[in-house]
């Protein structure tokens, strides 16, 4: 397994729209959040061991933090022809395998990941009411082998100052997990 660091897009950087299809078969657009005070979105997939890793608690986390007023959205780009662990058939088994309650998005085209400049799975981004990324980077310290339980401190710290109206330090840790496999052709520059 290659492991690849987040790109660490800008702060303050306003959330590249989206419209894709579900695992739950129907087109879930970033303007369906609108209504919620902060969006967290996750670039994941379903063969990363890295994911596989924090599944349970990124599951959790979600239904911890959704009643909270922070919805949660994942998007999976990997190249599907190349990975067919990837494809939309498999995501519906593992969003109802992994407890997600939250959008399972497909990026078949993998735009939406060159516009949030997303680098590997698992690539967090947390952004505010206005939808200026106030947060990205690591779920936590924990790795697959290291030992470390998966808290979800780092991300979980963010939304908590974010939501008690607090500004989120801008000092932050890049995630890192397996490459975004990319279409040939598709790679960023």
């Amino acid at each position: 397994m290659a492991l690849t660091p987040s790109n660490m897009l800008p702060l303050g950087t306003s959330a590249p729209a989206f419209s894709l299809p579900s695992t739950s078969g129907e087109k879930v657009s970033l303007s369906d959040f609108d209504n919620s005070p902060l969006l967290m979105v996750a670039f994941i997939c379903n063969h990363c061991p890295f994911v596989k890793h924090i599944r349970t608690h990124l599951a959790s986390m979600a239904d911890e933090y959704q009643p909270k007023g922070v919805a949660f959205v994942a998007i999976s780009s990997n190249d599907i022809e190349a990975y067919p662990d990837d494809n939309m058939e498999n995501m519906i088994k593992e969003a109802a395998e992994a407890g997600y309650h939250f959008p399972y998005l497909l990026d078949e085209n993998q735009e939406v990941a060159r516009a949030y400049d997303a680098a590997c799975t698992p690539d967090f981004y947390l952004f505010d009411q206005s939808r200026s990324l106030i947060y990205r980077g690591q779920l936590d310290n924990s790795r697959p082998g290291n030992d470390i339980p998966v808290s979800g401190e780092d991300l979980r710290g963010a939304m908590d100052v974010a939501l008690a109206g607090g500004s989120v330090p801008e000092e932050q840790t890049p995630s890192v997990g397996c490459n975004i496999k990319w279409k040939p052709g598709n790679e960023p520059d």
